[in-house]
């Protein structure tokens, strides 16, 4: 009772709103949102990719933000009340646990491309990518991957920013973070798309990513659809029941989630907006796979008028996203540390972040040292650490864990519980929507999209 008692709240619902969209808005919408269009074939996969987001992903966060300020707790311990409520079976606190894993093994090795980020800002500044040609372009890239020292500083530079600003605290780190980087990392995305225009071919962007071809639509470009509208929402890991349990109770949830779910659409769209008009202008290639970013940008920004401004500006905005997503993932398990006995919040912080710091070695590791170590090639599985870790937590972690949340929210939970935190009037035709989408929608398509990733 003491721990609910403390438990802290946004000191504004628009802080919120700006936390969780920052939550949300990462490298999934400004890295791997623009090369998995290009993977995907463009409009189509925009298209569905939209749709998935709005009717198959909102309803699932509106879920998870429920269970976080119906609880007031950490994801754990929110999940645990719940459970008492429901007179439920304790299975479904493993959903917590879960969380707590999965968040803490993807920052692991997102802070590592977190701090390539920050690393490439510094050296488009310095003027290191003007006038690059393409092989230039790569060996910078591989040159800084090969080098474990190089990476292991930019991985332990983005996890003490991180370890700082979740050490202090929602008022005095989260919200302060988010309410100066957030509006920035929006300024800085509109400054790209605005030189995009300019400097690029965006009449070729604009007809790539809005003018959907569906004879390019399979069941291969419909799954990584679904997987980017879930996965760039932040879906599955628990950050959102982490700050949903911040929420006050005046607090509308609903219209907060429609709003993040569409702010962070919006910058998905943008970053499109702003990278693949470089690329056309360039006549590089849409579906160039990860090193879209750190390759044919640089090298775009190179060799463009402006390139040393706009370039350096692009990477911070990266960083930017990068970080305010880190913050979220980190709440995770500092919140569940920190409602524990004799356990500060800058004490769950270092430990909970230096553990997580600790992993990420395997990742850094395996760019260069291990990059020829597989563990499980026992078992057929040609993956170094980091790849291991990218495909548990994106392709079984994060849908699973959806997946449990949507069924204990959608058929676990009673209704009547739903009703109060969201507010509902009986008889809301909107209510009933969620609720259908929620279990038959959301729990078929993570379902599928789980079943086709691992088999």
């Amino acid at each position: 009772m003491q721990q609910s008692e403390q438990h802290e709240n946004w000191s504004s619902s628009w802080l919120f709103i700006l936390a969780a969209v920052g939550s949300s808005v990462g490298l999934a919408n400004i890295w791997r949102f623009p090369y998995t269009t290009g993977e995907n074939g463009g409009g189509a996969f925009v298209f569905i990719y939209i749709a998935a987001v709005f009717f198959l992903a909102l309803p699932l966060v509106i879920g998870e933000f429920l269970i976080g300020r119906r609880g007031q707790d950490c994801p754990t311990n929110a999940l645990k009340k719940l459970i008492a409520e429901a007179n439920a079976g304790p299975f479904w606190a493993c959903i917590g646990y879960m969380g707590i894993f999965t968040a803490s093994l993807i920052l692991s090795y997102y802070s590592m491309i977190g701090g390539e980020t920050i690393y490439y800002a510094v050296a488009n500044l310095l003027g290191k990518f003007q006038g690059i040609t393409p092989g230039d372009a790569a060996a910078i890239s591989n040159g800084f991957n090969a080098s474990w020292v190089s990476v292991l500083l930019a991985h332990s530079l983005f996890m003490m920013i991180t370890i700082y600003i979740s050490a202090n605290g929602i008022s005095g780190g989260l919200e302060k973070a988010v309410k100066y980087m957030m509006p920035l990392l929006f300024m800085i995305l509109l400054g790209m798309v605005g030189y995009a225009i300019v400097a690029g071919d965006f009449s070729a962007a604009v007809t790539y990513l809005f003018t959907p071809d569906f004879s390019k639509l399979n069941t291969s470009v419909v799954i990584d659809a679904f997987g980017q509208a879930f996965f760039s929402v932040s879906v599955g890991a628990t950050t959102l029941m982490a700050y949903g349990s911040y929420l006050k109770k005046s607090d509308s949830i609903s219209s907060s989630a429609a709003i993040i779910v569409s702010a962070d659409t919006l910058v998905a769209l943008l970053a499109g907006l702003a990278i693949f008009p470089i690329v056309f202008a360039f006549g590089l290639d849409a579906g160039g796979g990860p090193g879209l970013v750190f390759e044919t940008v640089p090298l775009a920004f190179g060799n463009m008028p402006g390139g040393l401004i706009f370039g350096t500006l692009f990477f911070i905005l990266l960083a930017f996203a990068a970080i305010t997503s880190s913050i979220s993932m980190l709440e995770v398990p500092v919140s569940w540390l920190a409602s524990k006995d004799n356990w500060s919040r800058k004490k769950a912080a270092i430990v909970s972040g230096g553990c997580i710091w600790v992993i990420g070695f395997l990742s850094v590791l395996s760019l260069n040292v291990f990059s020829g170590f597989y563990p499980l090639d026992f078992a057929g599985i040609e993956r170094t650490f980091f790849g291991i870790f990218d495909y548990l937590t994106s392709n079984i972690m994060l849908p699973v864990t959806g997946l449990m949340t949507a069924l204990f929210v959608g058929w676990v939970l009673p209704q009547s519980i739903s009703k109060e935190e969201l507010k509902v009037i009986n008889g809301s035709v909107l209510f009933q929507g969620w609720m259908v989408m929620l279990r038959y929608g959301v729990t078929l398509v993570l379902g599928i999209v789980f079943y086709n990733l691992v088999f």
